[in-house]
């Protein structure tokens, strides 16, 4: 499942956020598997297994069981490349079952962490280079038609 999001972002509970706040790099729903790592507030180790909600070039949008908090830094190992950088929690969120929902940030430019090649900043699903979803029915029907 790959989606791109548009000018706003909604994420997995619903929130719109604000247009103004417009993000350096486009956002793609894709599922990741992925072990973050850190240290605890009590100075204990914390490791958990997850998947991303969304990727973008600077980061990610995951849930986790663990207690983090804003301004936390984490290290995020890719599991499907094995590659790990150092991340920072940059929002927490309060999500249905426990869960909290965690936007991470790079601490360094990583663009090519998730080996997505993420859109430039301008485009949109309306840009003319936008290829349309055509459903086998329809493009079954312009083919009768001719």
């Amino acid at each position: 499942m790959l989606e791109i999001l548009e000018d706003s972002f909604v994420s997995t509970t619903g929130i719109r956020l604000n247009p103004a706040d417009r993000r350096r790099s486009q956002r793609i729903l894709l599922p990741i598997a992925v072990r973050v790592s850190g240290e605890r507030a009590d100075g204990r180790r914390l490791e958990e297994l997850t998947s991303t909600l969304v990727v973008n070039a600077h980061g990610a949008l995951l849930q986790l069981r663990e207690p983090v908090s804003e301004g936390q830094m984490l290290a995020i190992k890719n599991m499907t490349t094995g590659e790990e950088t150092n991340c920072t929690v940059r929002d927490i969120s309060a999500v249905p079952g426990g869960l909290m929902e965690i936007g991470l940030e790079f601490t360094e430019a990583r663009s090519r962490f998730w080996r997505v090649a993420f859109p430039p900043p301008d485009w949109s699903p309306r840009s003319p280079e936008a290829k349309r979803f055509v459903s086998p029915t329809s493009m079954s029907e312009n083919l009768t038609r001719k």
